[in-house]
């Protein structure tokens, strides 16, 4: 399980004097920059591939409030991922100081090419890193339809209606 450490600073709180919405969003995402990075997809390799990750979506279940002066830790496993490596899934865990998981985040995502702006499958040397990252006891084959299994589509609007809104 690779994980990173954070110190909580005044500007990760909210309102309500804990750990904001925001902060649990990033502490999450600089995890996730930083593993992908640590095992070959910082920007030289990514801008090599002309590749760059997206996320699909991040889905957080909090159990209990982090307050200011405590420090996190935050997990990361790989939970599931495509055969050509297109799609990938992250199970983020947050724990405080004392070792309770304080809250939980199913991330899904996958590669983008930045020139065709299309979802791609990754080449042979980076499916083959991603491949053997630590993996959730859950951890699965990803299809296309494990991307839509809420049934959320856009809904679109003409410009017309847009202006009378």
């Amino acid at each position: 399980m690779y994980t990173k450490k954070f110190e909580i600073r005044w500007s990760d709180l909210d309102a309500n004097r804990h750990l904001a919405n925001s902060a649990f969003v990033n502490f999450m995402s600089h995890t996730r920059m930083s593993f992908l990075t640590e095992n070959g997809f910082g920007h030289k390799q990514l801008s090599h591939h002309n590749l760059g990750p997206i996320v699909f979506y991040e889905h957080i279940y909090y159990f209990k409030e982090i307050f200011a002066g405590e420090p996190v830790t935050v997990s990361l496993e790989l939970s599931g991922l495509s055969q050509d490596g297109m799609y990938f899934e992250f199970i983020h865990k947050i724990f405080d100081h004392n070792g309770n998981n304080c809250a939980t985040c199913e991330m899904m995502g996958s590669w983008i090419d930045l020139e065709k702006r299309k979802l791609t499958s990754l080449p042979e040397e980076l499916f083959e890193q991603l491949d053997h990252t630590p993996k959730s006891k859950d951890f699965r084959t990803l299809t296309k339809e494990d991307t839509r299994k809420f049934g959320k589509r856009p809904e679109n609007i003409s410009p017309e209606e847009l202006q009378n809104l």
